[in-house]
């Protein structure tokens, strides 16, 4: 079973703009559904709050507490879909820098549920 870690939007979960901050995100995984090729463990679940800064940190700390490497990192629907967008940093941008500071893939995306 793949291990993932998932990155959501701290914003969109508080602000209540339609994510709810996990079930979506947690079922896609564990139905292997949508942008998920098959059943996948979560293994991290990390808030990325404005402006961003404690992101990259926040996933060592869960990958070190946890003592799982994920095998993909996944940025949820809501923070690449985010309408405003995040006036901080883009989605892609996340992304690359993510992949380069732990050289695990980055996924954008996580499920298409309304």
């Amino acid at each position: 079973m793949k291990k993932v870690a998932i990155v959501g939007c701290g914003a969109y979960m508080d602000s209540g703009y339609g994510c709810p901050g996990e079930w979506r995100c947690l079922k896609a995984a564990a139905m292997g559904d949508h942008v998920f090729e098959d059943n996948s463990q979560v293994t991290a679940f990390i808030r990325c709050e404005c402006p961003g800064r404690t992101t990259l940190p926040n996933l060592g700390m869960a990958m070190k507490l946890s003592e799982t490497k994920p095998d993909v990192i996944h940025l949820s629907t809501c923070l690449v879909n985010a309408k405003p967008e995040c006036p901080y940093i883009k989605a892609q941008d996340l992304a690359a820098m993510l992949e380069s500071k732990t050289g695990i893939k980055v996924i954008l995306g996580t499920h298409d549920y309304h």
